[in-house]
């Protein structure tokens, strides 16, 4: 009798364990904080030349978390002022890149840290004639103060990302010149160089960003 009890207690604590480990599956991946620094976007044209605005957009990837060369594995992209997204169609503008992911973007309201779930917020896909992250001064993410030529990312404007592959990632543009200076001087920091902080979600349709 005592033998049978204890073969049924150790079946019971076996059925139990496995039990556990089905319903947990498996731990999905840590989410990313990571700060990119002075990525290089730059422009020729516009910007009161009178020429129109062309070269190459530099893309990035948040998997990877680099400056990429590649025609697929980019997410966002940028060149000058200008960012676009790996989603949609192409607008229209000069040695823009080809759309092929399903990448889209939000921009939402409130502070980096307190952005911590992408549900909810309303994306969009680059389109003709019209870039999900609307450009221009105080339409996207940066203001233009024309009497100190310093462009400046738009306190509480937190850019949202959908990638190209069903993950989400969260921005907050920090500068937009060199080494990210404290007060910029236009006659003396050299413009077109992102620095941004992001959180990025490597679990495909997971909107956690914190």
């Amino acid at each position: 009798m005592k033998k049978l009890s204890i073969l049924f207690f150790t079946l019971t604590i076996l059925f139990i364990s496995c039990s556990d480990d089905d319903d947990n599956g498996p731990n999905p991946d840590p989410v990313q904080s990571k700060q990119a620094s002075n990525i290089f976007a730059p422009q020729s044209g516009g910007q009161g030349t009178g020429q129109e605005v062309s070269g190459d957009f530099t893309k990035f990837d948040f998997k990877t978390g680099i400056v990429t060369t590649s025609d697929t594995e980019w997410d966002i992209a940028f060149r000058g002022t200008t960012i676009a997204v790996n989603g949609g169609t192409v607008t229209g503008t000069t040695d823009e890149p080809t759309r092929n992911g399903d990448a889209a973007s939000a921009i939402a309201t409130g502070t980096f840290a307190n952005i911590t779930n992408a549900e909810g917020l309303t994306f969009k896909q680059d389109a003709n004639a019209s870039f999900a992250i609307p450009t221009g001064s105080d339409n996207g993410w940066y203001n233009y103060n024309f009497m100190t030529n310093v462009i400046s990312p738009i306190p509480g404007k937190v850019l949202v990302f959908k990638t190209r592959d069903n993950r989400y990632a969260k921005v907050e543009i920090l500068s937009y010149y060199k080494d990210a200076p404290t007060t910029p001087d236009p006659t003396s920091d050299e413009a077109r160089y992102y620095t941004f902080s992001y959180v990025y979600n490597p679990n495909e349709g997971d909107k956690n960003l914190n």
